[in-house]
């Protein structure tokens, strides 16, 4: 008899989490201590409880730049080699124990330097402690691999300089490039140089897009940019048309994305807090799933959403009546685009990933 799909059940399953902000995951507990280490005194509260409500509910804004403005705090408190192991280390921890056994996981090195680091020194820091945080939790029984996407912030201008930083470091616990914060008057090939020199040094990046922001955002990452995947990209959904008799057709663009096979990495909680989404029900993932786009599952920010990867399966679950079959595609879908190399990513399939579900499903 198959085992019901519940949320206990589903922290179980292994997972693979492809869009996971290191500043928008901190344990409340965490940012509090680091606060205090540095003489911090911003913090609206200094109550563990307190604060993680406040992050949720400032996050609960329907605005992308209110959202944004949620990481203030925690950054403040990421300035110091310690204070980025720490942070590094406890995401580690706290992925495996939800049971992701992959993820990758991004921050903005350019935020981290007010504290006298270098850009290299604070790529090497939370290298290190993502390796402490998976040894951790190998010791606890929870295996995991987590791999660093380096963002740029678009309304910067260092996007190249963080690029090669990432090819600086892929051989040493960095697997890829994003671009990150406000999208609209912040296109994507503001930032083409960055995207060129990644294409010709062979190097793997996504690129935010389709969130705060329509379909051009998403046709420049695309078609300009040459993007692997799409941080976000529900608004692909825009351009589906859906007629009054239920027949559905795709204008040129999702077709493109459908076809061609370009992953998704949908978060639907950060989406409903944002204002890209009304509601779980009304949420595009359902659609898109439906109709064969390479749709992942992604939290975007923990702690602003108060959220975990098996809570959004959970909720996806209930919400479009999916089973584990399903579960395991969304999860199969993540471990076929992360920028891991092949053997890896077989590996987790035929060790991992498939023995788990078909357990599941027996």
């Amino acid at each position: 008899m198959s085992t019901p799909v519940t949320l206990e059940a589903i922290r179980r399953a292994p997972k693979v989490l492809l869009h996971d902000h290191l500043d928008g995951g901190l344990r409340p507990k965490t940012v509090i201590e680091l606060a205090e280490a540095v003489g911090y005194q911003e913090l609206p509260s200094t109550d563990e409880a307190t604060l993680a409500k406040w992050f949720r509910d400032a996050a609960d804004s329907g605005s992308l730049v209110r959202y944004l403005e949620t990481f203030a705090h925690t950054v403040a408190v990421m300035q110091t080699k310690d204070a980025l192991v720490r942070v590094a280390s406890e995401c580690a921890q706290d992925l495996a124990a939800d049971g992701v056994v992959y993820a990758e996981v991004r921050y903005a090195p350019e935020l981290f330097e007010a504290g006298g680091l270098k850009l290299d020194e604070v790529v090497s820091a939370l290298t290190e402690g993502f390796e402490q945080g998976s040894a951790a939790a190998e010791s606890a029984g929870h295996r995991i691999r987590v791999g660093a996407l380096l963002c740029a912030m678009r309304q910067n201008d260092r996007a190249l300089e963080i690029a090669e930083l990432a090819v600086r470091h892929r051989d040493a616990g960095v697997v890829g490039f994003d671009i990150a914060g406000p999208e609209d008057g912040f296109p994507p090939t503001r930032c083409q140089a960055a995207f060129d020199y990644l294409r010709d040094s062979n190097a793997h990046f996504t690129i935010h897009a389709g969130e705060a922001y329509g379909l051009p955002s998403i046709q420049e990452a695309v078609a300009r940019c040459g993007t692997e995947r799409i941080g976000h990209g529900l608004r692909i959904a825009d351009d589906i048309t859906v007629a009054e008799d239920g027949s559905v057709t795709l204008g040129r663009l999702a077709a493109y994305v459908r076809d061609r096979g370009i992953p998704l990495e949908l978060c639907p909680s950060s989406n409903l807090q944002t204002g890209a989404a009304e509601s779980f029900e009304k949420h595009p993932f359902g659609q898109l799933a439906g109709l064969g786009f390479r749709v992942t599952v992604n939290t975007d920010n923990r702690l602003m959403s108060g959220c975990t990867v098996s809570s959004e399966f959970d909720k996806l679950a209930s919400t479009f009546d999916y089973g584990w079959d399903d579960i395991e595609r969304f999860t199969l879908n993540a471990i076929e685009s992360v920028f891991l190399d092949l053997d890896e990513r077989t590996a987790l399939i035929e060790d991992v990933i498939k023995p788990a579900y078909a357990a599941l499903r027996a």
